[in-house]
């Protein structure tokens, strides 16, 4: 719900189409196809609620910018910016339609794929630089710590300062990155009859491919080099050239040959 003006800002010919084809829900996976079935999906499948919900988000989002601006401008008020960190994220995406479904579930890129934006006062740091390099929102407690000057627990804390990449220099070196979803108090659960423990997911995102691995299910493979927008499952193709597993052990994640 937008207040005024926000409300009325866009209108449904300022949105953009939907990333979603019809041979997604011909044969469908089941974790995806049990997620199809609930509510807010149904809705958002369809073109009339698509046009007329996604303005009122655009105003949302308008309204989020101007109060940046609002809490910018008091710190440039207050000659403080110039001794700040700035650091402006998300949580989660929303998938608004895509791939037939709503809200945040699932790892498609619109879910998972988080602003990241930095504004390092440091007069060293590059100004308008955008890198495609994989980080993790944990690397931000890290990253507070060494602007800080503060010790970094490492035992403790999995993610990585990213003030060296901030300040120009080489991101952490990372061949994957990783999101997990516990799905048991999802109306999916009790659509694939599946027992609370039994309903995980975790995907494994490199920069060509994106695997995603089910308890009691068959994997969802994406490859994004050659399909972006994530048409086009292959996690069951048997000519795929690319063979990846997890392994759920203690030992963390194994890959095949790529």
């Amino acid at each position: 719900m937008a207040r005024a003006p926000y409300h009325g800002l866009f209108g449904a010919d300022d949105i953009s189409g939907p990333a979603r084809a019809a041979h997604e829900i011909e044969k469908p996976h089941p974790v995806y196809d049990a997620f199809r079935q609930h509510p807010e999906a149904q809705a958002f499948s369809r073109d009339d609620v698509r046009r007329t919900v996604i303005p009122t988000y655009m105003g949302l989002i308008k309204q989020v910018d101007d109060h940046v601006g609002r809490l910018l401008g008091f710190l440039t008020q207050a000659r403080r910016v110039d001794d700040t960190l700035t650091v402006f994220t998300s949580d989660h995406g929303d998938l608004l339609g895509d791939h037939w479904l709503a809200e945040k579930e699932l790892f498609f890129e619109p879910s998972v794929r988080l602003p990241l934006i930095v504004r390092d006062p440091c007069v060293q740091a590059p100004r308008g630089v955008v890198r495609d390099d994989l980080v993790e929102a944990i690397d931000l407690v890290p990253t507070f710590l060494d602007a800080l000057g503060q010790p970094i627990a490492n035992h403790v804390l999995e993610g990585h300062s990213l003030l060296g990449v901030v300040r120009g220099g080489d991101a952490p070196t990372r061949e994957a990155v990783f999101s997990e979803l516990d799905y048991a108090f999802y109306g999916a659960r009790r659509t694939l009859g599946l027992g609370a423990n039994d309903a995980r997911a975790v995907m494994v995102r490199m920069s060509q491919f994106k695997l995603v691995h089910y308890d009691a299910f068959p994997p969802q493979l994406y490859d994004l080099f050659q399909a972006p927008l994530e048409l086009h499952d292959r996690g069951t193709d048997a000519d795929t050239h690319v063979i990846g597993r997890l392994d759920c052990s203690p030992a963390g994640v194994v890959f095949g040959h790529w």
